[in-house]
């Protein structure tokens, strides 16, 4: 006689609804990250061409350029006259090739003189000038390709003994904060992410030798972070960093 405590000797196999609700979610799985992706990027693109394309004569929209190399007659006749052909991303070339161009000027002895000429001319605007210097710090953050980056990523005790936190390693502190902080040691600036938003965060100092650099990457550091801890960079076995668990993987 088998009690209730008893193991089943013949477990009960799942059924047809059990089988198509796990195929269902495994579809989710699969479908729902490559279609927010597409939709971001779709979304992205139709912004920057509605943005870009206004400033754009008429003439030289993908639509009138498709009229001419067609011809009109042909255009009206096999497409319709009232028909306007779309072509996505045509803004966004636009943009590009047009940032680099402003760039490419920028970095000669005309464009740094224009932009002297112009700052200057900012900075005597009590309002654009305060506008315009924060957005330009931000831009300057954000974009510029310096030692400014994150490059390392690391662990430190946060916000008491014995508690840790993955923090992104900018700079060694410089002068009156290092001059003043520290107790005479090195002091690293540490940038500590809030989970899920990494762009949010706090600004910390800490002496050089109670940062724990880690062999993670920066975005592997950052997926840990923004997955609040279910998201390891190597899934199989997280002890290993997955450079070496690869190495480790094809001896």
């Amino acid at each position: 006689m088998n009690t209730p405590f008893d193991d089943d000797p013949h477990p009960r196999r799942p059924g047809w609804f059990s089988s198509l609700r796990s195929s269902f979610l495994t579809g989710l799985i699969v479908i729902f990250p490559i279609s927010i992706t597409i939709w971001l990027l779709w979304s992205f693109i139709g912004w920057v061409d509605s943005f870009v394309l206004p400033f754009v004569p008429a003439g030289y929209h993908p639509d009138a350029i498709i009229r001419r190399l067609v011809g009109f007659e042909r255009y009206n006749y096999w497409i319709g006259e009232d028909v306007h052909i779309n072509i996505r991303g045509v803004g966004v070339v636009i943009f590009l090739l047009f940032t680099i161009f402003v760039g490419w000027v920028a970095k000669g002895f005309i464009g740094r003189s224009f932009l002297r000429w112009a700052e200057s001319m900012v900075d005597r605007m009590p309002v654009v000038r305060s506008i315009y210097s924060g957005i330009k710090q931000i831009a300057e953050t954000v974009f510029a390709q310096s030692e400014r980056s994150f490059e390392v990523a690391c662990l430190i005790e946060y916000p008491r003994k014995g508690i840790w936190a993955i923090g992104f390693i900018s700079t060694m502190a410089k002068g009156e904060i290092a001059a003043r902080g520290g107790g005479g040691s090195a002091l690293v600036s540490v940038f500590v992410p809030t989970t899920p938003n990494p762009t949010s965060g706090f600004l910390l100092y800490f002496p050089q030798e109670d940062v724990i650099e880690l062999d993670m990457s920066v975005e592997d550091a950052a997926k840990l972070v923004i997955s609040a801890g279910l998201v390891y960079p190597n899934s199989k076995n997280p002890a290993q960093p997955p450079e070496e668990a690869a190495d480790r993987a094809a001896e």
